[in-house]
């Protein structure tokens, strides 16, 4: 009967202290949440006293300062040189620039505005502008190349090969277009005004190895004829040489007449 009632005892002891322990952790949330709540920035919808805002407001961004070991949250408008805005629904962020020497970025890794006498280039920061680039219109911007005003490709010129038209079967052909404006005035920077690609035609003579051939063909015929001219010649000659020498040996030879 004791044992019966000592365990009874105990087992109320224990509900007490469960009870008891619901209303000081109860009251512990409640404070940890007043001092939350309570003195926060302007524009800071949750703070604590150790890292300063948690959350602000959705038109706002916040951003984490270090301070020593620890990281202060700040509400702003807008972020600071060396940071861009990242908007999403949970919460609008500054993020720091990764590129070396950027005062403002468009992401982590574009830089639109380099730091004060350094030249913007696709998105990086260098002392000079890249070999072949110069600074545009007096600014701190790398101009390329293709920022040159230039004209439309004129036609393609006719295939030739060493400034002829005919007489070979592979050649060249180019066309050409003009300069209209160049970054600064310097036309070195804008990109070849001539280009040339290989064509191919159907082979034809010159006109001027057509005549050098009918030339050369009409003096192979001449002295061919002047030879055929002399044997023929030759021949006529020694045709009658012979017939003379036959009638001289075809006449009878004239006898003495006897004395009286």
């Amino acid at each position: 009967m004791q044992l019966g009632l000592f365990v009874v005892v105990v087992f109320l002891s224990s509900m007490d202290l469960t009870g008891s322990s619901k209303v000081v952790k109860g009251k512990r949330q409640r404070r940890i949440s007043t001092e939350l709540s309570q003195g926060c920035a302007r524009g800071c919808d949750l703070c604590s006293e150790f890292n300063g805002c948690l959350r602000c407001s959705p038109k706002l961004f916040i951003l984490l300062e270090r301070n020593d070991i620890r990281q202060i949250g700040i509400c702003l408008p807008s972020c600071p040189l060396g940071y861009f805005g990242l908007r999403n629904t949970d919460m609008n962020k500054c993020i720091k620039c990764k590129i070396e020497n950027c005062e403002s970025c468009f992401s982590r890794n574009f830089c639109t505005k380099c730091k004060e006498g350094l030249y913007l280039h696709k998105g990086r920061c260098y002392v000079t502008c890249p070999e072949g680039y110069s600074a545009a219109n007096g600014t701190m911007e790398c101009s390329s190349p293709a920022q040159c005003e230039m004209s439309e490709w004129g036609p393609w010129g006719p295939c030739s090969k060493k400034r002829k038209l005919c007489g070979f079967k592979k050649g060249n052909e180019d066309r050409t277009r003009r300069i209209l404006q160049a970054p600064s005035g310097d036309v070195s920077l804008c990109p070849a005004t001539t280009e040339v690609r290989r064509c191919t035609v159907q082979k034809n003579q010159c006109p001027e190895g057509k005549r050098k051939k009918k030339e050369e063909q009409g003096k192979q015929d001449n002295t061919n004829g002047n030879r055929n001219r002399k044997d023929t010649k030759d021949a006529k000659s020694g045709t009658k040489k012979r017939k003379s020498k036959q009638r001289g040996a075809a006449v009878p030879a004239t006898s003495a007449s006897p004395a009286q």
